[in-house]
């Protein structure tokens, strides 16, 4: 009998018994606790800092986060309603600029420059916008925020199930923010996202604790400077 059998033989046994069944029951439930912790902790931390459109306080500055493009560069309908909650405040006067953040990794896929254009056709103008190419994940695109392009208060905008992780990271990030959370459809996408904030919550404390560098950071770059002083 090979040593993995073994040890399977032998963790059946253990579990035979009724003290082994209880072990067993005992590792499962500090194992769920301990899954859980941070998505709760995003909760605790965040949810009283989330909004809506209508009622989010004004701030200089939106920073839009990515979600993905269909072929052609169209924005997918999640990161079409973040931009269109953007557009919203602009017009409203709660933001005097727009921060777009993404993935520009490839020379083929651009989220940046096609969050940019889908503002414009909406009304916001181009020298109020600024592109963040670098932001690969919610935690560079808020460190990236904060060192690179100078934030130091925004509104965040994102779907519900992400808006929390991204308002706890931007603050660890020591960005003064509110969350302006976005409703799309149900559908299988919002689910599957909602079902990946419990692991990417792990993701986020740790990034909030150890606050690494970004994948990129380079120099100080003033586009959200001169977006805010085209509003004055």
């Amino acid at each position: 009998m090979g040593r993995a059998a073994r040890w399977v033989e032998g963790f059946s046994r253990a579990l035979a018994g009724r003290r082994g069944q209880r072990r067993a029951f005992q590792v499962l439930t500090l194992v769920t606790v301990a899954a859980l912790l941070p998505i709760t902790w995003l909760f605790v931390s965040a949810d009283s800092l989330v909004t809506d459109v209508e009622d989010a306080p004004s701030a200089p500055v939106a920073v839009v986060f990515g979600a993905g493009l269909y072929a052609g560069g169209k924005p997918s309908p999640y990161l079409a309603g973040r931009l269109n909650a953007a557009a919203k405040l602009y017009r409203k006067g709660t933001v005097q600029a727009v921060l777009v953040t993404g993935d520009n990794s490839r020379t083929d896929y651009d989220e940046p420059t096609a969050m940019r254009s889908y503002l414009v056709r909406r009304g916001v103008p181009r020298d109020r916008i600024a592109d963040d190419y670098a932001g690969f994940d919610t935690w560079d695109s808020c460190t990236r925020a904060k060192r690179i392009f100078g934030v130091d208060k925004a509104l965040l905008v994102s779907q519900s199930f992400h808006i929390r992780r991204a308002v706890a990271l931007c603050r660890a990030a020591g960005i003064d923010v509110h969350g302006v959370a976005v409703e799309n459809e149900h559908d299988a996408t919002w689910w599957y996202g909602g079902a990946r904030e419990v692991v990417a919550a792990a993701k986020a404390a740790w990034d909030a604790s150890v606050r690494p560098a970004p994948r990129f950071l380079g120099p100080r770059e003033h586009s959200v400077d001169k977006a805010l002083s085209a509003s004055r």
